[in-house]
């Protein structure tokens, strides 16, 4: 009985599911930014001590879930023929290969960058995000492919591994949130 509670209790608390979620219609029209968090890592919190950006053999990569995640998140996108006029990606080798996987490839834009356990710059990265995030955009959408911990200071949403969340650029570093989602 309890287990079925929690199964109900969770099945409301995140957004559905699945090929035929509500916001693919919202997508197709374009003009939004689309925030993924990257799919599922490696088990562990952050990076090994010495990471290296530049050195994918340093840090906490993708799994081979999370690499069938990502392909299926790119699949879903071209399935439902989401507009994309540009993917931008963290420096961060698990961003860049779930981009990568996805979409075929991202621009790499400092301001993605993982936030866990930084504070030196936490600010100024945060007002660049909010300025990108922020601007009316014609045309496709805007995919942005980072961490849960970027995000969540942008948003203050904490999103799962391959989450997707839709924004609305509002403009003057303002926008809203038009809801989240994930491909199975």
């Amino acid at each position: 009985m309890r287990v079925a509670l929690l199964v109900f209790l969770l099945w409301f608390q995140f957004p559905a599911h699945g090929q035929d979620h509500e916001l693919w219609p919202v997508l197709r029209k374009g003009g939004h930014v689309v925030l993924i968090r990257h799919t599922i890592t490696e088990p562990g919190v952050g990076d090994p001590e010495g990471m290296r950006l530049n050195d994918c053999m340093t840090q906490r990569n993708l799994s081979e879930e999370g690499r069938q995640h990502a392909r299926r998140i790119g699949a879903a996108f071209r399935e439902f023929k989401v507009p994309i006029d540009r993917v931008l990606s963290s420096p961060w080798c698990r961003c860049v290969e779930t981009a990568g996987l996805a979409f075929g490839g991202a621009d790499i834009d400092a301001s993605l960058g993982n936030l866990f356990g930084r504070r030196d710059s936490r600010d100024t990265q945060v007002a660049a995000l909010r300025e990108l995030v922020s601007t009316p955009r014609k045309g496709g959408n805007l995919v942005l492919v980072t961490h849960g911990s970027t995000i969540m200071a942008l948003t203050t949403i904490s999103p799962r591994t391959g989450e997707i969340l839709i924004v609305r650029p509002l403009g003057e570093g303002r926008f809203a949130v038009a809801g989240r989602f994930a491909v199975p």
